[in-house]
């Protein structure tokens, strides 16, 4: 979520691999939409949903709480596979919370998303932007790109989407110099340390993370690098002598995991980067079932490092 528009506003872009028709059903239809709208743990049920000018959407959130959140969304404008223009959140005794554009440009295979959220003030949008942060609700769109992916390749994936305040190229490196790397992922209590770092395509690093009671071992190996626009590497657990190892907490964790990483500018010193998690080679069923229900623990992961990397870049700056 940045604001690249008005103080007023909020902009979200994305880049879906699904061509238009697929990306509108998925967002109009209530079945489709009901399996990946909201952030991660939460559940919708639709009681009415007319996706047409003058139409509206009545539905409520169920979140992992148990608590209840009653939603209500007013189109103003419907042009078919092209944009939306809605307010959400008003009731016959409030006005609405906010007015949101969205609008879907053709990219071949691919559909770019862009969303901006119009609010009365500044405030009221910063107040929203810090919601958004402690409620996840960025991941509704990461959720969206898995379920678009699950429909066109039967494929389970983990998505998540960041934007930093840095230049493109500053990050792309925090990726992929071990000076930078060790720096922010290793999780909260652990520090890190490369025992060993070829990182380019077809090297490999071996790293330790640990605190004074506790060790584990990792590999990595770098199968494409395009700096400073894409990523992608295979990780896996290891022993302390390198040897491949399962995960040391989790035992039907998939013993190989695909991390593909895209870098896109989105300014000057903007950049966002698009997160792809997914088993890799052969694994069994339980071990697929195990990555598939445990997505909301890769958010909270995965935020916690990317938060670590938030804090690294600006005392880079």
């Amino acid at each position: 979520m940045s604001d690249k528009n008005k103080p007023n506003e909020l902009y979200i872009t994305r880049i879906y691999n699904a061509k238009i028709p697929q990306v509108w059903e998925a967002w109009v239809d209530p079945e489709q939409v009901a399996q990946w709208w909201g952030p991660r743990g939460f559940t919708i049920s639709t009681v009415r949903k007319e996706v047409r000018t003058g139409g509206d959407w009545l539905y409520t959130m169920l979140g992992p709480d148990g608590v209840t959140y009653p939603n209500h969304t007013q189109f103003l404008e419907v042009d078919p596979f092209r944009y939306l223009v809605y307010d959400h959140g008003g009731f016959e005794d409030k006005p609405p919370m906010f007015r949101v554009k969205v609008s879907f440009h053709d990219l071949g295979d691919k559909t770019e998303m862009e969303m901006t959220m119009i609010f009365p003030t500044p405030e009221a949008a910063d107040e929203t932007r810090k919601f958004i942060k402690i409620a996840g609700g960025d991941s509704t769109w990461d959720r969206l790109a898995e379920f678009l992916e699950k429909q066109n390749s039967g494929k389970e994936i983990f998505v998540i989407n960041r934007s930093f305040d840095a230049d493109i190229e500053t990050l792309y490196e925090s990726w992929t110099h071990p000076k930078h790397i060790m720096n922010w992922t290793p999780p909260a209590g652990l520090t890190g340390e490369f025992l060993s770092a070829d990182i380019r395509p077809g090297g490999e690093s071996f790293y330790k993370m640990s605190n004074p009671d506790f060790a584990m071992y990792g590999k990595a190996k770098y199968i494409e690098m395009i700096k400073p626009s894409y990523l992608v590497y295979i990780q896996n657990f290891a022993d302390s002598n390198g040897n491949t190892a399962r995960h040391p907490m989790a035992p039907t964790w998939p013993e190989a995991m695909k991390t593909s990483v895209r870098f896109f500018e989105e300014g000057p010193q903007k950049t966002r980067i698009t997160l792809q998690w997914e088993v890799f080679g052969v694994a069994s069923q339980e071990e697929r079932d195990t990555f598939k229900s445990a997505k909301s623990g890769m958010t909270q992961g995965w935020t916690g490092s990317l938060d670590k990397l938030d804090e690294y870049l600006k005392n880079l700056a």
